[in-house]
């Protein structure tokens, strides 16, 4: 059973920003993989696999239909949502509910726009991913499971400068990945 958890005001959310501001920049940890096999489901995992086509094997990111596309069908380059796990500490309040949030990859890294520009590639395991210019934004579900000020903060633009809600990438690498392995930055 996921714990119950009072929704931080935004004078609280601000408060918590340094620990996510000193977030590694060059070289995280993925500490947390979810996969979504149908809607409100979630299992954690120690080890997934990255796919071209279908994002992380077992997830439902490629039957989502998405209004971004024409046709309403699953947008490539929103295959994973990232989010940072010090946001995501400060918001849930408890590790037990991070799989709330949505996200599959959770990581320990600066996701922030100037750190990780569109087009940016991440080694994850064998697997490496490419940050895209989609933007993840928070829903009525983030607001429910963690409060409408810490939707209305991710939205802010200093939110969204950072990524506060995470980003969207796609796999350009297939692999496996596991939980605590590095993530890190592919130099060209």
């Amino acid at each position: 059973m996921i714990a119950e958890a009072t929704h931080l005001s935004i004078a609280e959310i601000e408060a918590g920003l340094e620990a996510v501001r000193l977030s590694p920049k060059e070289s995280g940890v993925l500490e947390l993989i979810v996969r979504r096999p149908r809607s409100e489901v979630r299992d954690v995992l120690e080890e997934g696999e990255l796919d071209l086509k279908v994002g992380l094997v077992g997830d439902n990111w490629i039957e989502r239909p998405s209004d971004r596309m024409p046709d309403r069908t699953a947008h490539p380059d929103m295959q994973l949502n990232v989010i940072n796990t010090r946001f995501i500490d400060l918001v849930a309040q408890d590790k037990e509910r991070w799989q709330l949030a949505g996200d599959q990859l959770f990581v320990d890294l600066d996701l922030s726009e100037e750190n990780l520009p569109a087009g940016t590639r991440l080694a994850i395991g064998s697997a490496v991913i490419e940050v895209t210019d989609q933007p993840h934004t928070g829903c009525k579900k983030f607001a429910a499971r963690f409060g409408n000020d810490a939707q209305k903060f991710v939205m802010t633009p200093l939110g969204r400068q950072m990524r506060l809600r995470g980003l969207c990438a796609k796999v350009v690498q297939p692999g496996t990945i596991r939980r605590e392995d590095v993530v890190q930055k592919v130099q060209d």
